[in-house]
């Protein structure tokens, strides 16, 4: 995720992430130049008339600017909801340390400790889930036994989940906590339960495909028709304009197509790693 200062309009206007984008859509925009430029050939040196199109473009124009809001206000939301669900987490790892932290002994550093160590990997392992895989190295586990089943495994955060389960039920019967104690560590289980379900809720359920397919239809329709409308009236100059229009309904759709999955490694995705690396500094703060 990019740190910028919104006040600060030089830096924002010629900021890196701008050349990046123009990167990525340079074989299309080099193709609109060449196709307007083919257009503008044939229809001004070889063609006495040609019907100008731009109040029919106008229209269109309206249409797909409201299909294009829709289309990044929804992944916008989808942007949203996870950074708060992430920042939900924040809290409830700090509300179970905290409620750990006040229940366990002071000497008992070994199950300190380790509820440390666990919440801190549920979170990494849900957020590498959440991507491609569970990156070990960046997991704190003594237990090369639960390692050794953690790998074999097919959802990694459901077995951390169950393990810290288990172990407030061990503590239960041992005698260290109350049921009054459980039914609070319950609740901010739960919490992180819910947060990874959320999370994958959001993941595997895309913009539905018929709606995607068709805004890429709407958008290459109308920029490969564009020339036509102009070319009567502006001439060559039409060349950079069309280059210039396409740009910008491309960045647009291209921006959208970044957020909507807000989870993996794009530059304008969630700061998950920091995220991560914060609640791990926090929990081992707190129970420590």
């Amino acid at each position: 995720m990019i740190n910028y200062n919104p006040k600060v309009w030089f830096d924002l206007i010629f900021h890196s992430y701008s050349k990046q984008v123009l990167r990525t859509l340079l074989p299309a925009l080099a193709f609109m130049g060449a196709f307007t430029t083919i257009a503008c050939y044939i229809l001004l040196e070889h063609l006495d008339e040609f019907p100008s199109s731009t109040t029919v473009h106008s229209l269109l124009g309206i249409v797909l600017g409201l299909f294009l809001v829709f289309r990044t206000n929804s992944a916008y939301d989808r942007w949203w909801e996870g950074r708060r669900l992430w920042g939900a987490l924040v809290n409830s790892t700090r509300n179970f340390a905290i409620k750990l932290s006040a229940v366990l002994p002071k000497e008992n550093h070994q199950d300190r400790l380790w509820f440390a160590q666990m919440i801190a990997n549920f979170v990494y392992a849900t957020k590498e889930t959440l991507r491609s895989g569970v990156d070990f190295n960046e997991l704190e586990i003594d237990d090369q036994d639960f390692l050794k089943h953690l790998k074999n495994s097919g959802h990694r955060p459901n077995i951390i989940a169950l393990a810290m389960y288990s172990k407030v039920e061990g503590l239960l019967k041992t005698n260290i906590i109350t049921g009054f104690h459980l039914t609070n560590l319950d609740k901010e289980l739960k919490d992180l339960i819910d947060f990874m379900g959320s999370c994958e809720r959001i993941k595997k359920t895309p913009i539905p495909y018929s709606y995607t397919m068709y805004i890429k239809k709407f958008i290459f329709i109308y920029i490969i028709t564009l020339p036509f409308g102009f070319i009567p009236t502006l001439g060559y100059f039409t060349i950079p304009i069309v280059i210039l229009i396409s740009f910008i309904l491309l960045s647009v759709e291209l921006i959208a197509e970044e957020i909507e999955d807000p989870f993996g490694r794009d530059i304008n995705d969630l700061p998950t790693d920091d995220i991560c690396a914060a609640i791990r500094k926090n929990v081992k703060e707190i129970l420590c």
